[in-house]
């Protein structure tokens, strides 16, 4: 009996789970480890992980190697790490992939959209073609050779507002799943990367909130090594005339995406993850599954204005393999 015993507590770990607010978001990680003290030391390692990647990417921490190349717009390429360089550029394929309904320059969006319910007007068709005549991913000019960034216009900046984060879950599972850690989510406000599985060796469970109500869970997703991301206009938006409009603006129009509530994209990587929930809210719910039938590791889940769920042809496909130890 006693060798059935140390089997036993070979596997015996605890999950812990930890919240702060990094990136302007609110972080959670949960880890399990052997015991509480080993969890917290890797929680607060992928919170300084996170710290580290908002130092290089965020767009309004003036010391940012992002801030430098936004304020060289139109002025010179700037020079900056390899891992900014390559997130840049993933950006730009995303941007080509979506057609630019995906696209990083519009953070140089004027803001003339208002999202905190005080708007009651649409802006001018003037203000709106102002507000978008410095975006524009094709004037991002990459040099990989000089690992530069050059903003050719004046005026343009880039942001990682919308895979940003998606991007930092990524990353910090990597450093857990390097250090040998079983199991574990780290959830980015809703953008989370999950690995493995809860200490009583059962999936991560993960709850969809309906948009309409949101202490009702609209959907559970077993899962094991996945990536979940959602878009949508339920927490930000302004309602004129009776169309709700979203906070995810639509690069070419400068008009924000109406039509669908919310996105969920399920997958492989949060950051890609994120860039097609975004896409899609953007896109509309058509052209969207269009757009993720080129990509057969990912699925999603739609919920329109209406309230109607649409899923994706690869849905169940997707959940499943993201549900095994792969």
């Amino acid at each position: 009996g006693c060798l059935f015993l140390l089997v036993q507590n070979a596997f015996a770990q605890v999950l812990v789970k930890r919240d702060t607010v990094l990136m302007g978001s609110s972080f959670d990680v949960s880890i399990v480890a052997e015991n509480e003290a080993l969890a917290e030391n890797y929680i607060q390692q992928v919170f300084e992980e996170v710290i580290r990647i908002d130092l290089l990417i965020s767009d309004w921490k003036p010391n940012s190697q992002i801030s430098e190349v936004n304020k060289n717009a139109g002025i010179k390429p700037v020079k900056v790490d390899k891992e900014v360089f390559d997130l840049t550029k993933r950006a730009l394929q995303f941007s080509e992939m979506t057609n630019g309904a995906f696209d990083i320059t519009v953070a140089s969006m004027d803001k003339i959209w208002s999202f905190d319910g005080l708007m009651d007007e649409l802006p001018t068709n003037e203000a709106i073609q102002k507000s978008i005549e410095n975006v524009g991913y094709k004037n991002v000019i990459l040099n990989e050779s000089e690992s530069t960034i050059f903003l050719s216009k004046k005026g343009m900046k880039i942001g990682f507002g919308a895979t940003g984060k998606g991007y930092a879950a990524d990353k910090g599972r990597e450093l857990m799943l390097k250090l040998g850690i079983k199991g574990g989510i780290v959830n980015a406000s809703g953008d989370l990367a999950s690995w493995g599985r809860q200490p009583d060796r059962k999936s991560w469970l993960i709850g969809l909130r309906n948009p309409f109500k949101n202490e009702v869970i609209l959907r559970t997703f077993p899962v094991r090594n996945a990536a979940m991301c959602t878009s949508g206009d339920y927490q930000k938006f302004a309602l004129i005339d009776g169309i709700r409009y979203s906070h995810i603006i639509n690069p070419k129009t400068g008009i924000p995406a109406t039509g669908l509530t919310s996105v969920t994209v399920l997958g492989p990587e949060a950051e890609t993850a994120n860039a097609f929930s975004t896409s899609i809210m953007v896109l509309g719910a058509e052209a969207g599954l269009q757009l993720l039938e080129n990509y057969p590791d990912y699925a999603c889940l739609i919920i329109t204005e209406e309230g109607n769920i649409i899923t994706s042809k690869n849905y169940k496909k997707v959940l499943k393999k993201l549900n095994t130890d792969n």
